[in-house]
């Protein structure tokens, strides 16, 4: 399973890329997730009147802004999952009143050549739109009560894929997906999203022939959870979050076996983040962030069919007034800088489960490109002393597993010696329980 890393505050903006990825590095980011809006890049993208251009020529775009990222990140060897996305210019929808209303699919394909071409041989793995279950990204979510994004977003994805055909990379990589975990009144739940972009009914099977089977390398998924914790389980049946997995697996299955989906389909957790304080209302404690993220992954591996998990910020986003925050706080620090005990806790990832009167141990020391050793310690409840447990051996990827007692009220954290000398400790955390 490979892990991506997504922060556009600080990696779009050329006064904090270079500190920024810098940062990621001693992370041991090797990867990272780059969200594009057509909008953005697009000419006239305000103007209702299509400009007299070829629209798969990429000299007609500015790409500058995400260049300068692509370009950056390739240097350092990292790997690049593009998801391209709406808003998209006013011209290139319907009724040419807003950017996310109805899309045009003929627009998008021609666009999807010059990304094509533009980006072709720098990109990994192309991902097609984000969250187009949200209202924010594609519009109408429903029409007549019923819902309208999955056939919208259908046409695109297939227009997508013809695009990048025509512009000689047929044979990338390319997820669909990229869908919020949960429904609302104005949000398609992801099953039924599915479902409808499949042209399958309720019970899985093929309603109509609007629909071959779906040209695609893998689904992509946003599973966030709740402060409730990984193991939240919502009551929508056609809700998908990092706790219920298995749903998103039986339906795959399901559909494959209506012909809708290759068979054994690979689940993309392309944006995730565990959010902590200061919002009281969503985000848990610093130190219950650190033990959820490593937790989360831990859960993430063991599902045999996920082939990536990803990190959603470096920074929080900014607060929108007083004691408001409407953004994300899932970041390894604060808005301000400031760093959170997740940044340590993310280099060196840590999950304890309790199983009787033992624990199950996973970890990973991140940066590691080859097997290497770490110290797993222990602090008991009432001292201030970390004492040496174990040296752990890693396999490639700085991955290892163990073994050891339980312990009521007992701390545990990594800490590792990287070949430069420098001393890294994880952050402090918990046995669990549940999982």
């Amino acid at each position: 399973m490979s892990v991506t890393f997504e922060a556009p505050r600080d990696l779009l903006d050329p006064g904090t890329r270079d500190a920024a990825l810098a940062e990621l590095d001693s992370l041991g980011v090797r990867s990272l997730r780059v969200v594009l809006y057509w909008y953005e890049v697009a000419p006239d993208r305000d103007e209702s009147t299509r400009p007299p251009i070829d629209e798969t020529d990429p000299s007609n775009y500015d790409w500058r802004r995400y260049d300068a990222l692509v370009d950056a990140a390739r240097a350092r060897g990292w790997s690049i999952l593009l998801t391209v996305s709406g808003p998209v210019p006013k011209w290139a929808t319907k009724a040419r009143r807003d950017t996310v209303t109805r899309p045009s699919p003929a627009r998008f394909q021609q666009f999807m050549t010059a990304v094509g071409r533009h980006y072709g041989g720098r990109v990994g793995t192309w991902s097609i739109w984000n969250e187009p279950n949200l209202p924010r990204f594609l519009r109408p979510q429903f029409s007549k009560g019923r819902p309208a994004s999955p056939q919208l977003y259908r046409k695109l994805y297939d227009a997508a894929r013809r695009g990048l055909v025509a512009a000689g990379r047929g044979g990338d990589p390319t997820l669909f997906g990229e869908l919020a975990p949960r429904g609302t009144g104005s949000v398609v739940a992801p099953l039924t999203f599915l479902r409808g972009m499949l042209c399958l009914n309720d019970r899985y099977r093929k309603r109509g022939k609007g629909c071959g089977r779906l040209d695609t390398t893998g689904m992509a998924h946003h599973a966030y959870t709740t402060r409730q914790g990984p193991w939240f389980r919502p009551a929508g049946p056609n809700d998908v979050t990092i706790g219920v997995l298995s749903r998103l697996t039986r339906a795959l299955d399901r559909a494959a076996r209506a012909g809708a989906v290759p068979r054994n389909l690979k689940v993309w957790l392309t944006e995730f983040g565990i959010q902590s304080t200061p919002d009281d209302i969503s985000g848990v404690s610093l130190a219950r962030q650190a033990e959820y993220q490593a937790i989360s992954e831990r859960m993430a591996r063991a599902n045999k069919r996920v082939a990536a998990f990803s990190q959603y910020l470096l920074r929080d986003d900014p607060p929108t007034g007083p004691d408001e925050y409407g953004g994300f706080e899932s970041g390894l620090r604060f808005a301000d800088g400031r760093a959170k005990p997740s940044l340590d806790g993310w280099r060196l990832p840590l999950a304890v489960r309790r199983e009787g009167r033992r624990v199950s141990i996973w970890g990973r020391v991140r940066p590691a490109t080859a097997p290497t050793t770490a110290e797993l310690q222990y602090r008991n409840r009432g001292s201030r002393t970390w004492r040496r447990l174990q040296t752990v051996r890693t396999d490639a990827r700085g991955s290892f597993t163990a073994r050891a007692a339980y312990r009521s009220g007992r701390r545990w954290r990594l800490r590792w010696t990287a070949p430069d000398g420098t001393v890294r400790t994880g952050a402090p955390i918990r046995a669990y329980a549940r999982g």
